[in-house]
């Protein structure tokens, strides 16, 4: 069984990425996709004013099951055959829970939403699919609110070429080029030669010999800012799915730093894949 999570505010980001979900499950051949609901209580606290309105733990579990069946009702005609749309409301915070999740579940992949917009709404609402992917250790695709399914050809592998053998997640990363049939193209972003280094070449080769049988192809962009290098090649090139490692202090913070126009996940068309080292 292959199972995919949808976590899920109701928001219509969160509807494209189910939808988006649920065409990936047939290229897949996942059985299962579970859309999930981590609904949060608010804890009043003794020192603030009563007038604050207390929240009803019932109520808020109800809504939050009724929202759910009112997305599979809608979501209907979008399940592929032979694939169940399961339903999971829980009162948990969303990032700390979704491994512990994850792994009840049995789960193979996460496919979250998000925004694009204004700087105001990519902290509001893009956060959540950002804070999963940091610290979840399954596989998560972020699918930006304008991107629409189709199967999954062609994956670029953004790399600083860095530690690749100790940090490169490559059994994950096979096993979905296994089920993408995609072609993968390893891409690095860098500006008149200064991130690259003596161990380059040999970083590239060891990246190569874990990679044998799935031919990647390397491809050296001068780019002062990564984000943009990244999206220019990728749109040129007709990429489907753009994979990155989220490394606390590596290429993944750098993009996700809430300033300027760096974010890729809230600027891209295309969908991101995370795997942790």
């Amino acid at each position: 069984m292959k199972t995919i999570i949808v976590p899920t505010d109701f928001s219509a980001a969160a509807y494209n990425a189910a939808r988006y979900a649920l065409g990936l499950a047939g290229q897949m051949g996942a059985t299962r996709v579970v859309l999930y609901h981590a609904y949060e209580l608010v804890v009043p606290v003794p020192d603030m004013p009563s007038a604050i309105p207390m929240v009803d733990s019932g109520e808020l579990k109800l809504a939050s099951q009724e929202g759910l069946e009112k997305m599979r009702n809608e979501l209907a005609t979008d399940v592929p055959a032979n694939v169940v749309l399961d339903l999971k409301a829980e009162n948990h915070l969303l990032a700390a829970n979704i491994d512990g999740f994850c792994q009840e579940q049995q789960a193979d992949l996460i496919v979250m939403g998000t925004e694009g917009g204004s700087h105001f709404e990519e902290i509001l609402i893009g956060s959540n699919s950002v804070d999963v992917a940091k610290h979840t250790a399954c596989p998560v695709i972020i699918v930006p609110a304008d991107a629409v399914y189709h199967p999954i050809r062609k994956i670029v592998f953004a790399c600083d070429f860095k530690h690749i053998g100790e940090n490169t997640p490559i059994g994950p990363l096979k096993s979905l080029l296994r089920l993408f049939n995609a072609a993968l193209h390893v891409l690095n972003i860098d500006h008149s030669g200064k991130g690259l280094a003596g161990e380059t070449p040999m970083e590239s080769l060891l990246l190569d010999t874990l990679l044998e049988g799935y031919h990647p192809i390397y491809h050296f962009v001068d780019n002062e800012n990564v984000a943009d290098g990244i999206m220019e090649f990728s749109e040129k090139e007709g990429v489907d799915l753009i994979f990155i490692i989220p490394r606390k202090h590596g290429l993944f913070e750098g993009m996700f730093r809430r300033s300027r126009t760096t974010q890729l996940a809230f600027r891209s068309h295309i969908p991101l894949l995370t795997i942790h080292e």
